[in-house]
């Protein structure tokens, strides 16, 4: 990618270009749907000044504002996943699997973008599970060709009932139809927008990733190529996106690979793209790389060529460590590391550093804490057991009038086996703590059940900053490590003992890579800065 690193917007370098599929290189229920080819209104064009933030760095730079519900899961969350196939006719029902596999990463609206046999663009978006939104059979057979992209998304407070801001989204200007699905957030992204609206463009949704596609319509370069090019160099943040038109699919990665993209091959011959390699395994795609930081891979689906791009000179490679600690699943591989290996890791290098002695058993938070706390109980010898159910079916827990109701509603979620823990001291292994709330609930549910003694571990460095770059955390007055000391989180919890992975050990753990990872939610060093809009000159009489 760094001979490409000179490219202009719009003469770019080719890095490689594949040959034609076929040459011996390649081998919760309640809901709203929307069905329709509706396309977002873009017009006029834009402004380049920038307003770089320096000292101020906001709680949270979004379009929309964090909610709390006090007895949710106590853990950041992932806000998009993406999928996208070309190449073969049933696309679209593969990017449900696909996204199926990817829920956990959004599960609160979820949508799919198809290419017909008329070149036109279709799109079924829906609020809800995956499930949910394409429970009708008719909805999937309502989008059949050889080309779709699919996304899921989980929703904050204030734009959880919006359709409209569910994706992907279509668009139609003056050179034909284009769908996009994002993954990410742009820190520059209310900048951009005010000089798009000074200019005369009109926002359908509240969502940044419309700014992407007011900025492709408006380009001047020459051929779509050089549009999404010339329109990434104008995004600041992280952004891992799926394009789609009648004839290609596009995908694009930041140049700083805060999110994961990877790439993959049906027998057939069919390209897949994916947040995750579970996702490839699901529909029967062998994964074969990452989409690289700063790349653009456009697959061709009339003759199935696939070509490379560098979008934008090399920066400092910046992938999000917690994809790794919490948000991907054990059975993928991110950021070419196998997922469970490293949250093994992560355990084992947790209990050389904060053993628990005289400690009788160690058990996992579940799900996310199941391999750091394997690796912590390999790592020290002491037995490892299931000792907390997680009840997988009781959706969202609405707040309750009392606290008595809402500690019973805790425990429809995580159930404590008493036969483990009864009388036992319990190492209670966790991949993260954020606002302390979730842990101080498992720990009165063991002590309930009988634990002697309860010490908490958690498998990742305390949670100080809220992220900027695509995960939906509290502000930084929210997050318990932000508030208190370890003593006095420790004491808010309510367990005897608690320790976390510090934060040098947990770059010990990734070696030379450390520096290629980004960690701003515990050490409050921001890849990347917000731009804050500039003061409005100038009101509408």
């Amino acid at each position: 990618m760094a001979a490409a690193a000179a490219a202009t917007p719009t003469s770019r370098l080719l890095l490689h270009h594949h040959a034609a599929a076929g040459s011996e290189h390649h081998r919760q229920k309640q809901f709203r749907y929307s069905v329709s080819s509706f396309s977002l209104s873009l017009r006029c064009g834009f402004g380049r000044r920038e307003a770089v933030a320096g000292a101020l760095l906001p709680d949270r730079v979004t379009p929309f504002s964090c909610g709390v519900d006090e007895d949710a899961d106590d853990h950041p969350r992932e806000e998009c996943g993406l999928v996208g196939v070309v190449g073969d006719p049933d696309a679209a029902s593969l990017c449900y699997l696909g996204l199926q596999k990817l829920q956990h990463r959004g599960e609160e609206g979820a949508g799919i973008v198809a290419v017909g046999g008329d070149g036109k663009l279709k799109s079924v978006t829906g609020l809800g599970l995956v499930a949910d939104v394409f429970g009708d059979p008719s909805r999937l057979a309502s989008l059949p060709g050889p080309a779709a992209i699919g996304h899921v998304r989980y929703s904050t407070a204030g734009a959880a009932a919006s359709l409209r801001n569910v994706q992907p989204f279509m668009a139609g200007y003056r050179f034909g139809q284009l769908a996009v699905a994002h993954n990410g957030n742009l820190v520059n992204y209310q900048v951009l927008r005010n000089k798009l609206e000074a200019r005369g463009s009109i926002f359908n949704t509240s969502s940044d990733t419309e700014v992407i596609l007011h900025l492709i319509a408006t380009s001047l370069s020459r051929p779509l190529l050089a549009r999404i090019c010339d329109a990434c160099e104008r995004l600041s943040g992280a952004y891992s996106l799926l394009f789609l038109t009648a004839d290609k699919l596009f995908a694009v990665r930041d140049p700083h690979g805060f999110r994961p993209l990877v790439l993959g091959r049906r027998r057939n011959g069919a390209v897949a793209f994916a947040s995750e390699t579970c996702a490839l395994d699901l529909i029967d795609a062998t994964y074969e790389r990452e989409v690289e930081p700063g790349e653009v891979v456009m697959v061709d689906r009339r003759d199935m060529s696939v070509s490379s791009a560098c979008l934008v000179p090399h920066r400092p490679r910046r992938a999000c460590v917690f994809e790794h600690i919490y948000f991907s699943l054990p059975n993928s591989v991110v950021f070419s590391h196998a997922v469970h290996e490293r949250r093994s890791a992560f355990g084992r290098a947790l209990a050389e550093e904060s053993p628990a002695p005289g400690a009788d058993v160690v058990i996992p938070v579940p799900d996310s804490g199941f391999y750091a706390a394997l690796g912590f109980a390999c790592a020290s010898g002491l037995e490892f057991q299931q000792g907390l159910i997680r009840w997988h079916y009781s959706g969202r827990s609405f707040i309750q009038p009392t606290q008595a109701i809402r500690d019973l509603a805790v425990k429809l979620k995580l159930a404590p086996v008493r036969g483990v823990i009864r009388g036992k001291s319990v190492v209670v292994v966790d991949d993260s703590l954020v606002r302390g709330t979730t842990s101080s609930k498992i720990v009165r549910l063991l002590r309930d059940a009988g634990a002697r003694e309860v010490h908490m571990r958690i498998a990742s460095p305390p949670v100080v900053g809220s992220c900027l770059y695509g995960i939906d955390t509290p502000s930084e007055g929210e997050l318990i490590s932000n508030r208190m000391d370890l003593e006095g989180v420790r004491r808010e919890i309510g367990s005897d003992s608690l320790a976390f992975l510090s934060l040098g050990k947990l770059h010990g753990i990734y070696g030379a890579e450390a520096g290629d990872y980004c960690d701003a939610c515990f050490s409050r060093k921001y890849p990347v800065l917000p731009t804050l809009p500039e003061p409005a000159t100038e009101h509408e009489e």
